[in-house]
């Protein structure tokens, strides 16, 4: 009999499991707020330098359009340049006949004095408080890459810390890390102290993600991993519609922060109901706890008899083989050690940073839609319904191999498309983004999934992190290869476009895991 056999015997999805699963999910909802928050925490409004008429009483009758003209040049569009102010008034300007009104041949200089926001739709962000613009606005980006880094760190550590100590003590840790975390960023005195939040934030982020995926997975039957898979996935994509309402009704960023960091002190309380993975603790080497947690589930799932007769003695019988073949204890080398092992680790690097790297490179950048943010946001979430929902159909009844591909080429080649659309049509264009977002999105509810179904149990969190990792890197990179369209406009696309299908390429060479049962040992990858 083996493990998930063990399950079937105790209930395999019963009340225990249900009531696990929704609980597990509800957390979900508030992480993709906390992931694509800066699109509206540090978004950057329209903004020209502080100028001499400013507090200025005695020239306010000259009309503040007037004063605009004589006192900011313009630039190629005709708008007031953002980063320089003449030195002095340009009275001639306000002439009809002058047609110097660039300001080129006119002494500027730099925003000394700060900066006027327009704060219509965004009253205060980390940008208008701090000043993050012109000279400094790489700042804000800043922010955001070492918030990537944090969850970049926080999936190597709480990985193999969830491998060596369990999944439930480190997913009760990150959700408090997260609600205290959270909320003290929503008090941040400086930008410096900001920024060090938001990478404690990152970390415990990867942390909820890794343990929710994998618990879902170890307590569930195999038939419904992919429906349990896709739950989680769906709970992200709410968020992001939550967050487009919650943004729109909050707009100030502290208030912003702290709505959506709160809810996780609920969450830290109420996981203390949690039980640790039977599968964990088998292969841990504590069958007592198991035998502890297996009879709870059976409670719960109405099956008293089967409670009854679970002991120590039974695990061990029927799961000698997995133990006998488990070693002390495992490390990251261990996910390379052998071929097999080796080929579905490089592979799904190539998966989960292009991924990441394409999918952030999209969604990290709304502004640059020329599209309400808020309806953006809205649409970029609902996108991800029917994308998840064909994924579902892919993964359960084609494989989780061929959707995994899929997704990814069809993002790719979306992404490159859209380098042969004209800049004036931003419609097309935003159309087109959306529908790569939603194959990277449904390349995401599949990733989760089958990194989960290919690591075995002894190392599936650090197989988890090492993926974590590599998607974290790809979020890092990703504004950077954005700042090369400075240079070369259509390069951050044939970038982004290009990264997919050689993953999606790679994901072919991965094996199948459709209806099969989750491994617990090497042995036993090796042996497929």
């Amino acid at each position: 009999m083996s493990f998930a056999e063990l399950l079937e015997h105790v209930g395999s999805m019963g009340r225990f499991q249900i009531t696990y699963v929704v609980l597990l999910a509800m957390p979900v909802f508030l992480m993709a707020c906390q992931m694509v928050l800066q699109n509206f925490t540090a978004a950057t409004p329209g903004h020209h330098c502080l100028t001499h008429y400013d507090g200025a009483s005695g020239n306010q009758s000259h009309g503040r359009e007037h004063l605009l003209r004589v006192s900011i040049p313009m630039d190629e569009k005709q708008r007031p340049e953002q980063c320089r102010r003449f030195v002095n008034f340009q009275w001639r300007l306000l002439n009809p006949n002058t047609t110097d009104g660039n300001g080129t041949e006119v002494e500027t200089e730099p925003c000394h004095d700060g900066w006027v926001y327009n704060r219509s739709v965004f009253p205060n962000t980390i940008v208008t408080e701090w000043d993050l613009v012109c000279d400094s606005r790489t700042l804000k980006h800043m922010a955001q890459s070492l918030y990537m880094a944090g969850v970049l760190l926080g999936g190597i550590v709480f990985g193999g810390l969830s491998d060596r100590f369990g999944r439930r003590r480190i997913l009760i840790w990150c959700y408090l890390q997260m609600a205290v975390t959270g909320t003290v960023t929503a008090f941040s005195p400086s930008f410096s102290f900001y920024c060090t939040l938001r990478f404690l934030t990152g970390m415990s982020y990867s942390g909820i993600i890794l343990n929710c995926v994998s618990m879902s997975v170890e307590w569930t039957p195999t038939r419904t991993r992919a429906m349990l898979g896709t739950l989680n996935g769906l709970s992200y994509t709410t968020g992001q519609i939550i967050l487009a309402g919650v943004a729109y009704l909050v707009p100030d960023w502290r208030w912003l922060q702290l709505t959506v960091s709160l809810p996780y002190f609920l969450f830290f309380f109420y996981s203390w109901w949690f039980a640790e993975s039977a599968r964990w603790l088998v292969m841990a080497g504590k069958p007592e706890q198991a035998v502890k947690e297996l009879k709870r589930a059976a409670r719960l799932n109405g099956k008293a008899e089967a409670a009854h007769k679970i002991n120590t003695e039974f695990l061990r019988s029927t799961m000698k083989e997995e133990m006998e073949e488990m070693k002390p204890s495992y490390s990251v080398a261990d996910l390379v050690r052998t071929p097999t092992m080796r080929r579905i680790s490089c592979c799904l690097c190539f998966v989960w940073f292009s991924t990441s790297f394409a999918y952030y490179g999209l969604v990290m950048d709304l502004q640059n839609f020329g599209v309400n943010i808020y309806v953006i946001q809205l649409v970029f979430g609902a996108v991800d319904f029917p994308a998840k929902f064909i994924s579902l159909l892919t993964i359960s009844f084609v494989g989780r191999r061929f959707t995994q591909a899929a997704s990814l080429i069809l993002a790719g080649l979306t992404i490159l498309a859209n380098i042969l659309i004209p800049q004036d049509m931003q419609t097309i264009r935003t159309v087109f983004a959306v529908f790569g977002k939603g194959c990277l999105a449904a390349s995401f509810n599949c990733v989760y999934l089958f990194t989960g179904e290919l690591y075995p149990t002894v190392l599936r969190q650090t197989g988890m992190g090492l993926s974590n990792t590599m998607s974290r890197l790809g979020g890092m990179v990703a504004p950077l290869v954005k700042m090369a369209g400075e240079y070369i406009p259509f390069l951050p696309h044939v970038i982004y476009g290009t990264a997919p299908i050689v993953s999606g390429i790679a994901a072919a060479f991965l094996p199948e895991t459709l209806n099969v049962p989750l491994p617990e040992t090497i042995e036993q990858v090796e042996s497929k």
